[in-house]
């Protein structure tokens, strides 16, 4: 610009003469790469035009940056030479800033180092590398613009020439500006791309290679929109994976077992390989182009309209892997919104997906795992990944640092699945993650992994695998010692298996109930409960270890309500109704006064179904019993409450409530009576009402008190839209009426 600018006055010959033109460079900030072992030295040149009197006819500023790159910095490099040296050297450096180079080499080097385990950053595919047919044999050049336009209007090879000097430009970012302000370069390239991509695939990446260097930056998004270059990708991309399959169809003419054929096959298969790399580039390009413009969400919907999936979907039976690695990474994008995710689940991309992992390339199985996690919130894909025999894959990569933590989750979604947790007792996982969890040390447990074994131990073969050797005594040492109510839920889910594995805890039953009080953690407790409750072994002596700890105090303050967090009160209930298959437990519980805290607990949890069975279950154990038999019936009202539980919509309530009244009803004729009358009277209830009805009927004239017989309706408790136990009062008056009969 500034050189046509000094040319104009000069032709137009003005009346004041230039006398000189002078430059200045002033030194800006240094700071370090963002990427590389380099320092980035900003500084700003200030060049002016000055008449013969010393006044400046024309200034121009424009800032610039200097990169210093550092090979050889490394762990033993003395920062404070290298600074010097830098200083020296660099003359935009002042020398008063040695100190600030040293300090920022110092950074550079304990910097870690990009994807380490400390500094986790985006995966991105890498960027785009010079490919064949860029190569040109004279230097680019911004004031050259125009010609390099005039050659877009000639024949292809012209063509060519012209875009691909304009793309040496577009390379550089500083000339981005420059090309944007020059609408008929731009416009040019727009229309050449439109008319000629069909008829040269080297034309058309090229030109596309333009437009993705300006999509490399969001300001310049609004110019590919303007020209349509999006949807012009997508038609060449669709157009491009059309031909690979008629090339395909081609090649499986020319069979290579028929000699006759041998030849031509060989001499196409040749020429297929090269128009192969041609259209893979332009691929390449185009989808990279895509990527970057699917950053606005908007433009992203317009391209799931015109089928993007589909035809990434298509691209993933590509060898390339650097096309490969761009495809997934798009399509790991796409699959944050659930339309695109069952896209991906029709078109069978788990099981393209699952050719990839493992491979070689770091980067494409990066990518490829971190898609399959995406895909593995959805259970059939889950179901899918097992299927095609993703399981024994994942788990070998267990052992790499670099993909474990990715590989542990998708691991961790599949295990959630209770057809698919077994699955995993036929691979090598189990030990691996026993040896994770035995390897922490004092450190806590991540997250990731111990929640993967929680799922698993929920198995029962995989449990006997967790326990086979040490493997019960270790979990157990660990847990107690660091309390960890993760590693308990764990224990407790192992303990939940009948058979050998609950024999297993009889040495510990008396560690477990020893963290049992109300100084300890609320969730460890909760853990120890659940694993003690899940213990239905005949040779445990409950009542020696409820005297032994002093439990039913504990437990009897637990079950008022408020008294703690309703898990808390949950897993106290649940403890209740194991110890009470014990004849001297039950008798022990019965004394203590828990039946009427159950029932009172019952009232303020009838809403709550988890809790109401769990209660109704603890009369049924304790009905078993002779001596806890006799106070349910006699001495308090929970034979009325299961009768008003009878007919509960929960199917396990109304089983648990039959099963126990049956036993009542076996043992004590008036309640036999009482029973069997109310299970009439709700088998009947329809043929009651309709008789009632005729008697309202019947009865109207007598609506005003003037009924002769002093008829009353009768009253049926079993009403719709009322609690649980809404009509406890009304049933104890119904049952002392039938007892006067």
């Amino acid at each position: 610009m500034t050189k046509i600018y000094i040319c104009f006055y000069l032709l137009s010959k003005p009346t004041v003469n230039l006398h000189e033109s002078s430059e200045k460079v002033k030194p800006g900030n240094i700071d370090v790469h963002p990427t590389e072992k380099a320092l980035v030295v900003h500084y700003e040149v200030e060049a002016s035009i000055r008449g013969e009197r010393g006044d400046a006819v024309h200034e121009e500023r424009k800032e610039c940056q200097k990169i210093i790159r550092l090979k050889s910095l490394n762990a033993s490099t003395d920062v404070a030479l290298l600074a010097r040296k830098v200083v020296e050297e660099c003359k935009l450096i002042h020398p008063s800033k040695v100190a600030e180079v040293e300090h920022l080499l110092f950074y550079l080097q304990n910097r870690k180092k990009p994807g380490s385990k400390e500094e986790k950053k985006l995966m991105k595919p890498r960027e785009l590398t010079p490919f064949e047919g860029m190569e040109i044999d004279e230097e680019a050049n911004i004031n050259k613009i125009d010609e390099y336009v005039e050659l877009l209007y000639e024949n292809i090879p012209e063509k060519i020439r012209g875009s691909t000097l304009i793309l040496h430009l577009a390379r550089n970012p500083d000339n981005l500006e420059e090309l944007l302000r020059n609408e008929t370069a731009l416009g040019a390239l727009a229309r050449v791309l439109r008319e000629d991509w069909k008829q040269s695939v080297e034309l058309a990446t090229t030109i596309v290679y333009v437009f993705f260097c300006f999509s490399s930056f969001s300001q310049f998004h609004g110019l590919i929109t303007h020209y349509k270059i999006g949807a012009l990708c997508m038609n060449i991309i669709e157009h491009e994976l059309k031909r690979y399959d008629l090339w395909q169809d081609e090649l499986d003419k020319k069979n290579p077992d028929n000699l006759a054929l041998r030849k031509d096959h060989e001499k196409a298969y040749k020429k297929y390989q090269s128009l192969l790399v041609k259209q893979e580039q332009l691929l390449r390009v185009a989808l990279y182009l895509l990527l970057n413009l699917a950053e606005d969400t908007r433009t992203e919907l317009k391209m799931r309209n015109k089928n993007i999936v589909h035809l990434l979907v298509k691209t993933l039976d590509r060898d390339s892997e650097e096309l490969l690695v761009l495809v997934v990474s798009f399509l790991k994008k796409l699959s944050i919104f659930l339309e695109n995710k069952n896209d991906m689940a029709e078109l069978d991309t788990v099981e393209k997906l699952a050719r990839l992992v493992p491979c070689e390339h770091e980067d494409l199985l990066n990518v490829a795992l971190r898609l399959l996690l995406n895909l593995s919130f959805d259970t059939g894909l889950r179901s899918k990944m097992v299927q095609v025999g993703l399981l024994p894959k994942l788990t070998a990569l267990l052992g790499s640092e670099s993909h474990k933590q990715i590989v542990m989750c998708i691991l961790y979604h599949i295990s959630i699945d209770d057809r698919s947790k077994s699955m995993f007792a036929y691979t090598d996982c189990i030990p691996q993650l026993m040896k994770m969890v035995f390897e922490h040390g004092e450190e806590r447990i991540d997250s990731e992994l111990i929640s993967f074994c929680i799922n698993l131990a929920a198995n029962k073969r995989n449990a006997h695998i967790i326990c086979e050797g040490n493997g019960l005594k270790m979990l157990m040492k660990r847990a107690l010692k660091f309390k960890d109510p993760l590693l308990m839920k764990m224990i407790r889910n192992i303990s939940q298996h009948d058979g050998p594995l609950k024999q297993l805890f009889l040495d510990y039953v008396g560690d477990l109930a020893a963290q049992i009080g109300p100084d300890e953690d609320e969730e460890f407790v909760i853990e120890c409960l659940g694993t003690l409750a899940n213990l239905t072994i005949p040779d445990l002596d409950w009542e020696l270890l409820l005297r032994e700890y002093n439990l039913v105090p504990y437990l009897k303050d637990h079950l008022k309500p408020g008294s703690a967090e309703d898990d808390l009160i949950l897993e106290v209930v649940i403890m209740i109704g194991t110890v009470s298959m014990d004849d001297s437990c039950a008798v022990m519980l019965a004394k203590s006064g828990i039946i009427p805290a159950l029932i009172e607990l019952l009232n303020a949890q009838q809403e709550d179904d988890e809790f109401v069975c769990q209660i109704v279950y603890v009369f049924y154990q304790m009905v078993f019993h002779q001596a806890t038999r006799d106070v349910i019936i006699k001495d308090t009202q929970a034979p009325a409450y299961l009768i008003d539980l009878m007919h509960d919509k929960n199917t396990e309530i109304r089983k648990v409530c039959d099963n126990t009244l049956d036993i009542i009803a076996e043992y004590d004729e008036e309640w036999g009576r009482k029973i069997q009358s109310e299970k009439f009277r709700w088998h009947n209830s329809q043929w009651l009402e309709m008789v009632e009805s005729r008697q309202m009927d019947e009865a109207e004239p007598y609506l005003y008190g003037d009924d002769p017989d002093g008829l009353e309706q009768a009253d049926l408790f079993y009403s719709t839209g009322k609690s649980r136990i809404s009509n406890l009062s009304l049933i104890q008056t119904q049952l002392a009426d039938s007892s006067i009969q």
